[in-house]
């Protein structure tokens, strides 16, 4: 079959379809609601927008009752909520103006966060040269992210549209901004006796010039910088005179070593009294050398350091040998199977030419190869700009989803004869079609890895696990050698005289195996369909199906003739383009009730939860998994449900938790890369004072007992 005008007809449908969803979705929306919190885009501009007059965005954060996002020190778990501005030229944004935090303790750990209602103030200087439109008002966009949490955790983001006057005042919310600013911490005088100092494994603080309304009440202190202190320990603090000293226990799994760091401090019983103040405190002397490991828990790195044995570091050429046969074995994995069908009628079509076998499988490799790299280098720059994705992250956009749902339906449908290509264009460019057929091939190399991507084999997770940290030379040579083993196999065969003459010659056949291979095409849209649900629920899902087949009947009205065609063409091509409009948001709407809730004796997994579970001395199982990743499902149904397996982890009492990587979830990617992993399936078996075991990504039932045996 004909791939090229095929995806560039989808990429066309999705272009259309996925830009008036985000215009209907951002218009002029400045409210984002969730069940968990009601977020907003709010302004203060007394002046209006004009050069040297003060202007001020904030994003306000209603939390429901117990939950709580976070301040830019999360504490020991947690994310800091993130503000992506996208401003017209002129107008330039400042920093967080974070207002005081209050400690949220968790058990023996602690965070820093927020509850009830919290404004988060960014300051605008607008530039002389700000030239305000001429017509209409100045929009402001803003990408927020943030992590809400109670006993569960939730990553939650938003895109806010506000529109300002530029002339007229903006002083709706001014007192929430004078709260806010009343709120924010005042610094402190700088003075070189205000330090830190280290004392064995006690931290100490000495602050001089705080007001004379603080000295002598006990004060609560936030430092600025994450993984210093023991966050949870109260300390101990007196006042010598107007100078304040404090001390408190360093993190035992310490990873930062800073020279300089901010500390707020306030009055300890909360009330109001002369508000926050920060100091800069120097470090009086030097920190020792880092024992943890950057980024990992402490309760990883107990375990790691009383392993025995210290761990091998994977070398790059093993990792490289790794990522070829994972990719080669990628071709069992299920998700691979529709575009192994289609590399089958391929074959079959060719028959006994051995040159047109060896062209395109050459050109099937390239476009393989190609693929991986560009989407691992995708990954990577993606990574290095702030973003918390893995490997598979395409398919947590449910734009993607559709997409591509979009894309197997189209190809199912020209499989069974509904459509061809070659009637809708032009002879010149079928014609120049037949002369590259190589191409095709090329274009089926991209979709194979587009579909099999999310995905990972055995032997490829400790591969994508140590690419992730690698240089970029490097880290492609590997996502490289991953696609060059997923292709060897039809390379090998498109360059093997026997392959091609043990194959059947063209004939009558061919018509009816074609029809045949529909059908994998049909379940993989089945498939598409349902993690669309899992993202947005069953709204998201009804959506997609409605549009899949208004789409379906846009291509079956142009395969009519005369009159008739024009007439029912325009009807269906208008109804979808209505309903794209009318229902297509849905499929990108954020629906926190489509969370999978983990099944009974699941628990749902949360950052911090497995060390407590470790430190009430109870083993813990954690499965990494996705709704988009057949693997994952296929291991849930047969291994995770084995009867004997279940018994085994009652009998030593495991604690077993469900780590659902279906949308985007920047502590689950965290925790993975702890793992050095950088995708699902992940099993892993935790227990304490012993090094977390992985298993394999298929797991057998005798590899399961055998690590629960050994608990």
């Amino acid at each position: 079959m004909n791939l090229k005008p095929l995806i560039f007809a989808t990429l066309f449908i999705a272009a259309s379809a996925v830009f008036p969803w985000a215009n209907a979705q951002n218009g002029s929306k400045s409210v984002v609601t969730t069940d968990q919190v009601r977020a907003e885009l709010i302004a203060h501009a007394p002046q209006g927008v004009t050069p040297g007059q003060p202007l001020v965005l904030g994003l306000q954060i209603a939390h429901q009752s117990e939950w709580h996002t976070y301040w830019k020190n999360a504490g020991d778990s947690g994310l800091p909520t993130q503000l992506t501005w996208q401003l017209p030229p002129g107008l330039d944004a400042g920093e967080i103006q974070w207002p005081l935090p209050k400690k949220i303790p968790i058990g023996d750990l602690a965070n820093y966060g927020y509850e009830g209602t919290v404004l988060l103030p960014v300051p605008v200087t607008v530039s002389p040269g700000f030239k305000p439109p001429l017509f209409g008002d100045v929009e402001i966009k803003l990408k927020a992210a943030w992590l809400v949490c109670k006993k569960e955790c939730i990553p939650q983001d938003g895109e806010f549209v506000l529109k300002l006057p530029v002339k007229s005042t903006t002083a709706m919310y001014s007192g929430a901004f004078d709260a806010a600013a009343a709120a924010h911490p005042k610094p402190v005088a700088a003075n070189p006796a205000t330090q830190m100092q280290l004392e064995g494994d006690q931290l100490s603080f000495t602050v001089h010039g705080l007001p004379a309304a603080l000295q002598g009440k006990k004060l609560s202190f936030f430092p600025e910088i994450a993984e210093v202190i023991h966050t949870a320990a109260p300390g101990t603090q007196a006042w010598q005179g107007t100078v304040w000293t404090a001390s408190v226990p360093v993190a035992a799994q310490r990873s930062a070593s800073p020279a300089a760091m901010g500390l707020v401090l306030a009055v300890a019983d909360g009330s109001s009294g002369p508000g926050a103040f920060r100091a800069d405190l120097a470090l009086n002397g030097s920190w020792p050398v880092v024992v943890a490991q950057a980024g990992v828990s402490p309760a990883l790195q107990t375990a790691l350091n009383k392993n025995a044995a210290p761990p091998v570091p994977l070398s790059f050429w093993a990792a490289l040998l790794g990522a070829v046969i994972g990719g080669l074995i990628l071709n069992l994995m299920p998700c691979v199977f529709p575009v192994l069908a289609i590399k089958v009628l391929g074959f079959a079509q060719h028959g006994s030419d051995v040159r047109a076998h060896r062209v395109n499988g050459v050109a099937y490799t390239v476009g393989v190869v190609l693929s991986f790299m560009a989407l691992g280098g995708l990954m990577l720059a993606l990574r290095a700009a702030g973003e918390q994705l893995g490997w598979g992250f395409q398919l947590q956009s449910p734009a993607v989803v559709a997409g591509l749902a979009a894309l197997f339906t189209l190809i199912g449908l020209n499989l069974a004869g509904v459509f061809e290509f070659g009637n809708f264009l032009p002879s010149g460019v079928a014609t120049l079609q037949a002369k590259h057929p190589a191409a095709d091939s090329f274009l089926s190399g991209v979709l194979a890895v587009a579909i099999a991507s999310p995905c990972t084999a055995p032997f490829m997770g400790a591969s994508l696990g140590l690419a992730v940290g690698l240089p970029p030379v490097q880290a492609l040579a590997i996502f490289a050698a991953i696609g060059m083993g997923m292709a060897l196999p039809y390379l090998a065969a498109s360059w093997v005289p026997a392959v091609a003459r043990a194959l059947p010659r063209p004939g009558a056949w061919m018509d009816t195996f074609r029809r045949f291979m529909a059908f994998p095409m049909f379940a993989t849209v089945v498939w598409l369909v349902w993690v669309l649900g899992q993202q947005t629920g069953i709204d998201g899902a009804g959506a997609l199906l409605a549009l899949l087949v208004l789409l379906s009947m846009v291509v079956w009205a142009l395969t009519l003739a005369g009159r008739t065609r024009l007439v029912i063409a325009i009807i269906s091509i208008a109804a979808l383009a209505v309903s794209i409009r009318a229902i297509g948001p849905n499929i990108l709407k954020t629906d926190d009730s489509a969370v999978a809730t983990a099944p009974a004796g699941w628990q749902n997994w949360e950052p911090g939860k497995v060390d407590q579970l470790l430190a009430s001395g109870q083993p813990v199982f954690v499965d990494f998994t996705a709704a988009w990743c057949v693997t994952c499902q296929y291991n849930k149904r047969t291994t995770l449900a084995n009867a004997n397996v279940l018994a085994d982890l009652a009998g030593k009492k495991v604690v077993l938790l469900r780590a659902d990587w279906t949308r985007r979830d920047p502590a689950i990617t965290a925790a993975l890369s702890q793992l050095g992993r950088s995708g699902v399936p992940v099993y892993v078996f935790y227990k304490n004072g012993a090094a977390p075991v992985v298993l394999s990504e298929v797991i057998a039932v005798e590899e399961m007992r055998a690590a629960i045996s050994r608990l």
